[in-house]
């Protein structure tokens, strides 16, 4: 093997493991939604990409194989490379590889990462060719210990969806950054989205006002008790409380339809829904939203009542909690 070879050998081992790293840190930060315009658009690869994009296990297991493979290859073409320079010099053969390191973490690792994370969908399509030559070359391999890690995850009680729940969000995040930098969105948009993402595993208990500490009327109140009810605790809503089920609620008053009520006798009371207790706080949002109902009361899966919620305090939630970045154990 001659000098030049191995040279070739050594730059192509660097080129993989440039573009393995790269391909990482592309492949977390891509925009889904651009992969699927680029395949709807007839582009080559953009199919194959959204494929792998969408088996992030298969994915992170070929990139690190392909890694390994392609340090390996470096190291060895280096200390091939000192052999022939310095034929029987040990000691440089086991310095040359350290010396190297710095080029390898500069080019091989660094670099690439940048660039690929200033312009993940554009960087991701300009590889996209090699890639999937990859791919196919090591499927034997990444194929069995994907299989394997999946084998695992499920003895170890790990969901599969966890890193693609993940990936998805941080695609979302991006998606409302960028519409906000391109003027697509207003700053309140982006903050009132921010909020969702925030909330978006938080339980309804997290806004839930107890039974016990809820001012409430019954069914033998008149229409004037009722209002006046209201006007001592200062309440836009007045609960009704079943006559004969205490702590539970049949019902509740809109305090301004109330007041444009003239008859002496106060109406029905307007049905109040029931929302599970492990229900998360945009799913109760939601359930009021379509059922254009203004207070729901909390209830366990055996049906006791342990309080209310209100879309106005749901609604307050969405602005005072921010959006944070989540970590790789994050469980979304």
């Amino acid at each position: 093997m001659t000098l030049l070879v191995i040279f070739l050998v050594g730059i192509t081992g660097l080129a993989a493991s440039a573009l393995f790293s790269g391909s990482e840190i592309g492949f977390y930060r891509a925009t889904r939604l651009r992969l699927v315009l680029d395949a709807l658009d007839g582009r080559r690869f953009a199919r194959a990409m959204l494929w792998i994009v969408g088996h992030p296990q298969l994915f992170v297991t070929t990139i690190l194989v392909g890694n390994n493979l392609a340090n390996y290859v470096l190291s060895a073409a280096v200390v091939l490379a000192t052999a022939m320079l310095l034929p029987g010099s040990e000691l440089a053969e086991m310095i040359a590889p350290l010396l190297l390191t710095p080029v390898v973490f500069i080019y091989g690792e660094l670099l690439p990462k940048h660039l690929f994370l200033g312009a993940p969908n554009r960087m991701l399509r300009a590889v996209a060719g090699p890639l999937l030559i990859v791919f196919i070359l090591l499927a034997p391999i990444t194929i069995g210990l994907w299989g394997l890690s999946v084998l695992l995850g499920r003895m170890l009680g790990e969901r599969r969806e966890k890193l693609r729940r993940m990936i998805a969000r941080r695609e979302l995040r991006g998606a409302v950054q960028e519409g906000e930098i391109a003027g697509l969105l207003l700053p309140v948009q982006t903050t009132l989205a921010q909020g969702i993402f925030a909330i978006a595993r938080a339980p309804v208990t997290d806004c839930l006002e107890t039974a016990d500490g809820v001012p409430r009327a019954h069914g033998r109140m008149s229409r004037d008790e009722i209002l006046a009810l209201a006007s001592r605790y200062r309440l836009p809503m007045v609960l009704v409380e079943s006559p004969y089920a205490p702590g539970e609620f049949i019902g509740y008053y809109n305090v301004v339809e109330l007041h444009m009520d003239r008859s002496s006798t106060p109406p029905a009371p307007r049905p109040m829904i029931s929302i599970l207790s492990n229900a998360t706080l945009i799913e109760a949002l939601t359930d009021l939203q379509e059922a254009e109902e203004h207070v729901a009361a909390v209830v366990t899966p055996e049906g006791k009542t342990l309080g209310i919620v209100t879309a106005h305090d749901l609604r307050e939630s969405l602005w005072k909690h921010q959006s944070v970045e989540p970590t790789a154990m994050d469980p979304m």
